[in-house]
């Protein structure tokens, strides 16, 4: 049995002993940058079911092999909103780690779909920082930050932008 006491879980003191940051601060960001989300994730078709089940979201085409096979894609297709989910999920450690709230997705698309077995290879690149006006006591500590995040690919193909 582990002993709980000797367990680091201040993520201050667990980024000083070499373990990957985990989030930025406002003034880490740079307009321009571009994060390279590790790891890449393969989407298996356990996982879609599940969340097609969880969601309640019984459309034929994630859940039903012969329909999906008569369809323009000819097989199936993960449920877009389980990509957004994993997309950002990626992200999280690079970008929104270290924030208090994702205030705001702008625009989100899907131009190509994304199949069972597919690699998601994803990354964001930061727009703008500005300091916060709503809080003038936290100038120079807290801020928003505009990433053109969640580009995703599959092999050469992009599959999803937000």
């Amino acid at each position: 049995m582990t002993d709980t006491q000797s367990v680091e879980t201040d993520q201050s003191a667990r980024e000083a002993s070499g373990s990957h940051p985990y989030g930025r601060y406002l003034e880490e960001f740079e307009v321009g940058a571009v994060y390279k989300h590790w790891p890449a994730k393969t989407v298996t078709e356990a996982e879609d079911h599940l969340f097609c089940l969880l969601t309640m979201n019984h459309h034929p085409l994630h859940v039903n092999d012969v329909y999906a096979a008569k369809s323009q894609q000819g097989r199936n297709v993960v449920a877009g909103p389980y990509v957004y989910s994993l997309i950002f999920g990626m992200s999280v450690s690079d970008v929104s780690g270290k924030a208090i709230a994702n205030l705001a997705t702008e625009e989100l698309s899907h131009p190509a779909p994304v199949f069972h077995g597919d690699t998601l290879f994803v990354e964001s690149e930061v727009l703008e920082t500005k300091e916060s006006r709503s809080k003038p006591d936290r100038r120079g500590q807290r801020g928003l930050t505009s990433h053109r995040g969640g580009l995703a690919r599959r092999l050469a193909a992009s599959v999803w932008r937000f």
